[in-house]
């Protein structure tokens, strides 16, 4: 019978791959005061990363920067990222609070509904945040960045489930699926990744009020529904990867189907 030895450093030496440390690193997230957004600064500033976040009520961002502030360090701003003015805004105030920049998680998304069922108004404004918004902040970031930064875009599944009923969110993160295809081929040889998740049914105030709180804790437990910090955790995985790597696009699904 084998006996069981416990290994030494050198036979475990080629048993993983290079994980790199984000420990001392600076972040930007987008609508990172609720939702995936406040999971992933949360999860970013437990591993060491200085985490600006941006949000459009003071609620909100007193919560986020609060829970961040348990786990690590980090300051943010309300912003309408709506407009190109409240983008400029943000980096302003992320670059005086970070000083630099090298991961960029661009999140910030509200619900949109079907076209049909939607005024000009709500549509242009539905456009400018869950498409236009992540085009200019990740320009933006881009510009600031060195070799060794990375970008990472949460989009949908819904880019590709394009189920009806919200055909103005569909066509926002199908753009978005393209946007960071090409994009990542353009910044390559800067050594800036670029990388795509994609979640399914998560739970987050972007839910209600068809999926109230009580509603959301009954599915995951389930398994008809994802955690923020699911998401989270697959952004930490994204951004720990050699930088001879680039996983470029995660879908992140509910083991179950939901309702």
């Amino acid at each position: 019978m084998a006996r069981h030895r416990e290994p030494d450093a050198a036979s475990l030496s080629d048993v993983h791959t290079e994980m790199p440390s984000l420990t001392g690193r600076k972040a930007i997230v987008t609508g990172g005061t609720t939702g995936i957004g406040r999971a992933i600064a949360v999860l970013l500033a437990s591993a060491g990363v200085k985490v600006f976040v941006c949000g459009r009520t003071s609620e909100h961002l007193e919560d986020a920067l609060e829970r961040i502030g348990q786990v690590g360090e980090g300051s943010g701003v309300n912003v309408d990222l709506a407009t190109r003015e409240g983008a400029e805004d943000f980096f302003k105030e992320a670059k005086r609070y970070l000083g630099g920049l090298d991961l960029a998680v661009i999140n910030a998304a509200i619900p949109a509904d079907a076209l049909a069922e939607t005024s000009r108004d709500e549509t242009d404004y539905q456009i400018a945040v869950d498409f236009a918004s992540y085009l200019t902040t990740t320009q933006m970031a881009a510009k600031r960045m060195k070799a060794g930064s990375d970008i990472v875009l949460i989009g949908s599944m819904s880019a590709v489930s394009r189920s009806g009923g919200s055909s103005i969110y569909v066509a926002a993160k199908s753009g978005i699926q393209g946007f960071a295809k090409s994009l990542r081929v353009e910044l390559a040889e800067q050594d800036i990744k670029v990388g795509l998740i994609e979640p399914g049914f998560t739970g987050a105030d972007f839910q209600y009020p068809e999926f109230p709180p009580d509603k959301q804790r009954e599915l995951i437990a389930k398994h008809r529904m994802l955690r923020a910090e699911d998401i989270a955790v697959a952004v930490h995985f994204m951004l720990t990867q050699p930088r001879r790597t680039a996983v470029s696009l995660m879908r992140v699904e509910t083991r179950l189907d939901h309702p």
